[in-house]
């Protein structure tokens, strides 16, 4: 509490207000100040708002052409059937499947299905237009998240670029002023003490 008697009131935007003690160097260091955050504010925002719109946008491509097809299996996969209930997406083996796309040319590829299925076992796969498996499509939800949290880490790294430059700017405008004091008063440092 005591120090803030020594400072004095706050004063907003001091650095753009008329006074004879403010030299070129604070007036180049508050735009140079202004300038990294508006930039920093700037790049973020829309560098992210683009990443979020092409992240959703590859996402909706992606379910409007991906198609699932009925495969079969193969040949007997691995491991045991279980009688009751179905595996755990984490007790799935790797079984090779043969499917069909709409241009009736036939295709087979790898993917996980449940221990112990007999050859034959119908299993759905997703396939894109040229027949190839690939994974099931996110949903809108989904990727409405994805494109979200791509968007922001894109924007936080866009913004840190100006905000670093402007740190760095800032701190070579600080070190070229304190060189400057240095001189001065190396010059008038000696006067100081002598009486006139």
């Amino acid at each position: 509490m005591p120090l803030k008697a020594f400072r004095g009131p706050k004063v907003w935007l001091w650095r753009w207000r008329r006074n004879p003690l403010k030299r070129r160097a604070d007036v180049l260091e508050a735009w140079v100040l202004l300038g990294a955050w508006l930039l920093t504010v700037l790049a973020g925002v829309v560098a992210g708002l683009v990443a979020d719109r092409v992240v959703e946008n590859g996402l909706a491509r992606e379910r409007a052409t991906w198609r699932p097809a009925v495969a079969q299996v193969v040949g007997r996969a691995p491991g045991t059937t279980r009688l009751h209930n179905h595996a755990a997406a984490g007790d799935r083996v790797w079984a090779k499947v043969r499917w069909t796309v709409p241009d009736g040319s036939a295709h087979t590829g790898q993917v996980r299905v449940e221990p112990g299925s007999k050859a034959g076992t119908p299993v759905t796969v997703w396939t894109d237009p040229q027949g190839r498996l690939v994974s099931r499509p996110t949903s809108a939800a989904e990727s409405a998240f994805r494109g979200g949290l791509i968007g922001c880490l894109v924007g936080v790294s866009a913004a840190a670029v100006p905000f670093v430059g402007g740190l760095a700017l800032r701190g070579r405008l600080e070190r070229r002023r304190m060189k400057a004091w240095d001189t001065e008063w190396a010059r008038l440092g000696p006067q100081w003490g002598r009486m006139v």
